[in-house]
């Protein structure tokens, strides 16, 4: 998406470990941050897609050595960072250390409560801003976030085809998603976040944002894979201009 992007983790000194991190640098990610773990095999994910849509089986392995303690060693480059993007797929409590920080520090946090885990209000209040899918969105929040203004406003709820939804001046907004056939829904979550993190770092404003992620997302559902559906900022320019034309 043209932003400059560093990455914080965990790998295990096996095959997996050396091919990841040599496509995130090919892709351009600063892998200066991501260290080895020599007991440890590198987490994987299993995909398996049925009609359009998936399920993942994930085996968190090294990923769960990405410890606050381990964060601490890179806190100058967090607190030198525009947005920061969070996931479930590490260990909580670093989750935690890394809000405290970012909150404490006033940098933009996006929370991705995938896979859905329960958190604890006080930390989901200090993200800048949340994005699960519906079904995160019921397991996570539902009922009570009805009533909590602290935590609706911050979120940004994920609908597949229908696009996404957030909360302004009171209200409900909804962003329209862009009409394509997808193929494979694997990794659309993934894109949509880290679009909105690179439009957010841009300072576009929130539904224009949104708008910019939906289309990142539209364009990797019609493609196969999680990294390979991905597309360039120049491909995603080029889509939301033909359509703009097209109104």
């Amino acid at each position: 998406m043209g932003g400059r992007s560093e990455f914080i983790g965990r790998v295990g000194e096996d095959a997996f470990g050396k091919e990841l991190k040599q496509k995130l640098e090919e892709e351009g990610i600063s892998t200066t941050h991501v260290e080895p773990v020599t007991h440890c095999s590198t987490g994987v994910a299993t995909i398996l897609l049925s009609d359009s849509d998936n399920r993942i089986i994930v085996v968190p392995g090294a990923n769960d050595y990405l410890t606050p303690k381990y964060l601490e060693k890179f806190t100058e480059q967090i607190l030198t960072s525009d947005v920061v993007l969070l996931q479930f797929e590490i260990p909580l409590e670093t989750v935690r250390y890394c809000l405290e920080l970012c909150e404490k520090n006033g940098i933009q946090v996006i929370v991705n409560p995938a896979p859905a885990r329960k958190l604890g209000e006080e930390y989901w209040e200090k993200a800048t801003y949340i994005t699960p899918n519906e079904t995160e969105v019921e397991e996570l929040f539902s009922p009570s976030v009805d009533a909590k203004e602290s935590i609706v406003h911050k979120l940004i709820v994920t609908l597949g085809e229908k696009g996404a939804m957030f909360t302004e001046n009171g209200g409900e907004q909804y962003v329209p998603a862009f009409p394509v056939t997808p193929v494979d829904t694997t990794g659309a979550g993934d894109t949509f976040n880290g679009a909105l993190a690179v439009a957010l770092g841009e300072q576009m404003e929130t539904s224009k944002a949104i708008a910019f992620a939906n289309g990142a997302a539209a364009l990797s559902v019609q493609r196969y894979g999680a990294q390979e559906g991905m597309p360039t900022r120049a491909e995603l320019d080029n889509f939301l201009s033909d359509r703009r034309n097209q109104e």
